[in-house]
């Protein structure tokens, strides 16, 4: 008998011992302590960069490894919470509101943290009861091509207005992240279009044969109310996630020296995480890595594999110099080994921007991508970091791949990215898109587009389908603002002096169409189309005294944004009316990125980083 206990005994401890030595999945809830969820909350294992974050209704999943002790949960204006991990499968969190007075709070480029919990120097500037840090670099060599503001034309001489759209939205959290330091962006480094585009609106969803709708709404300018301010909107159609084509991702991963911070790669590994445990299936995954040379880490992987993907991510660390060029190629032939028809065919780069051997110049990047776009394989870059940013070569990569480019300087960002806008990251509707304005100068006598300088076309570009333009997601909006200069103004300063054409003439429209602002027209082409398509819309001289919060809230971004190019175009803008505008059209703003813009313009204020007060 003591025997067979014996047995029995060793046999409970050889379970207990086999089921202590599995990888398992963790799951749960976070919420507050009024019992409602967190999204966006992030939950690591103790001491390792493995990691997700809560979705909208606060569930998480998480694998853990035998050797893992406890999980962390940590959320802005909450406490941080570090849990034992149990023995069973579920761990419901519920976390308490942080009550630390302002004074010990800490903003830094990769989030916000308390005095206690930062080690070496920071700078600080005092504000009222508020302190706000900024770490010491010991350099920057961060890059931004130089910007010339769009300034007004005559509509006689220019009646045409033509540029392509721009889906990227990285200025935006870049100019965050700069102010979160206490510091003003760099000129250049403020895309007005950029800044506006970085939030969604509410424009109505397409019903005809076109995959976006078209909104328009005219009204007097909020910073000069001699001019007229016209929003136009472009809303993509939303589809379904399970209705999405398959994915054949080549995840390019930047593992140089230079990305070892905690804002670089360990950031891109909790990002891709989200990222992977959104796949499905059919989609696939490949990894390739680049530092000193390039190699796969990854074959190509079925999405229902994500513990074979987390485990790769996982291993990933940084050192080397950065063979960017040799990575691309590379990321291209395994995409093009494993390409789905029909499907969407993508390499993910994430980079602090940093190519320095091989195939290094912008010019030379260029080159490369138009040419490996035309095999139907599109291009997604993601910029991390601080101090090392290369945003031009960044850009210039996601433009002439037929992709997009977004910054990422905190885990709430990755999850705007590959979790709130994931088909609009990943999946493309319409390419090439092209807009062409034509002015009425019945109506108009000048006008100028904010933003989109390094987007303008020559007007014979727009039918030539064989220039490229910018692509357009599923579910994405497009917003581009312009101011007008209308006809009936007798005298105004800001209108240039072009001297009578002599060897043109323009007859004088008349009837309905005389009294139409302009025309609207729009050139896009399929996915996988090579001959594009034409969208005309006429835009009648109506302007509408009550505005929508569209019209508001886009408009607040954009004095923002002129605010801190120093704009020659801001008028009676000021801190006091963005805020005014910003408030009164927040809206719903489920996800709470319009709250967010409204403290940083507070922010700005508070810290006095404008020196002068328009």
């Amino acid at each position: 008998m003591k025997r067979i206990f014996l047995i029995l005994m060793m046999a409970v401890g050889l379970a207990t011992i086999a089921f202590a030595n599995q990888n398992r999945e963790i799951s749960g809830s976070v919420t507050d302590e009024s019992g409602a969820a967190l999204p966006g909350v992030s939950i690591c294992v103790e001491n390792t960069s493995r990691g997700t974050v809560s979705d909208v209704n606060g569930f998480y999943k998480i694998m853990v490894n035998p050797g893992d002790k406890r999980l962390v949960f940590s959320f802005i204006g909450m406490i941080t919470e570090k849990v034992k991990i149990p023995e069973t499968d579920r761990l419901n969190v519920v976390l308490k509101a942080d009550e630390v007075g302002l004074e010990e709070v800490v903003v830094v480029a990769y989030g916000v943290q308390k005095k206690a919990n930062l080690c070496g120097a920071v700078a600080g500037v005092g504000v009222n009861r508020a302190l706000y840090f900024q770490p010491q670099a010991d350099c920057n060599t961060e890059n931004y091509s130089t910007i010339r503001e769009n300034g007004f034309k005559d509509v006689n001489a220019n009646p045409l207005s033509t540029f392509s759209i721009d889906v990227d939205r990285a200025s935006y959290s870049n100019v965050r992240r700069y102010i979160n330091q206490g510091n003003l962006p760099p000129v250049d480094a403020v895309k007005v279009e950029e800044m506006i585009n970085y939030f969604d609106y509410d424009y109505s969803e397409p019903t005809g044969e076109h995959p976006f709708s078209v909104t328009t709404e005219v009204s007097t300018c909020p910073w000069n109310s001699k001019h007229y301010l016209m929003h136009i909107g472009l809303q993509g159609k939303h589809i379904d996630k399970t209705n999405l084509p398959a994915s054949n991702l080549v995840f390019l991963l930047d593992v140089s020296g230079s990305m070892n911070a905690p804002d670089k790669l360990p950031l891109v590994k909790r990002a891709f995480t989200m990222l992977v445990n959104e796949l499905r299936p059919e989609d696939r995954v490949a990894i390739v890595v680049y530092a000193g040379a390039a190699g796969k880490v990854l074959d190509s992987t079925p999405g229902d594999k994500k513990k074979t993907i987390l485990d790769a991510l996982e291993k990933l660390g940084a050192g080397g110099s950065t063979a960017g060029g040799e990575g691309l190629r590379l990321a291209y032939k395994i995409a093009e080994e494993n390409f789905i028809e029909g499907g969407n065919n993508r390499i993910i780069l994430a980079t602090d921007g940093d190519f320095n051997i091989g195939v290094s110049s912008t010019s030379e990047m260029e080159r490369l991508v138009e040419k490996e776009r035309e095999n139907g394989v599109f291009m997604t870059v993601l910029g991390f970091g601080t101090g090392n940013i290369k945003d031009d070569k960044m850009e210039t990569i996601a433009d002439k791949g037929n992709g997009n480019y977004a910054y990422i300087d905190n885990i709430q960002e990755a999850r705007k990215v590959f979790i709130t806008e994931f088909g609009g990251t990943l999946f493309t509707i319409a390419k090439d898109v092209k807009f062409q304005l034509e002015f009425n100068p019945k109506q108009v006598k000048s006008y100028r587009l904010m933003g989109y300088e390094n987007r303008l076309l020559n007007d014979e570009d727009f039918n030539d389908d064989k220039k490229d333009a910018g692509e357009m997601g599923t579910g994405h909006t497009v917003t581009a603002l312009y101011e007008i200069i209308p006809a009936n103004i007798a005298n105004d300063d800001r209108k240039p002096s072009v001297d009578p054409l002599k060897y043109q003439t323009s007859k004088t429209v008349s009837g309905k169409v005389g009294e139409e602002l302009l025309t609207i027209k729009l050139r896009y082409k399929a996915p996988e189309g090579g001959r594009s398509r034409l969208l005309e819309i006429p835009v009648a001289n109506n302007l509408q005294k009550n505005t929508s919060d569209n019209f508001r809230f886009s408009a607040a971004v954009a004095e923002f944004g002129m605010l801190l190019r120093r704009s020659e175009f801001a008028g009676s803008t000021n801190i006091k009316s963005i805020l005014e505008l910003a408030r009164a059209a927040k809206g719903e703003d489920e996800e709470g990125y319009r709250s967010e813009f409204i403290q940083l313009v507070k922010m700005v204020d508070d810290l006095q980083l404008l020196s002068y007060d328009k």
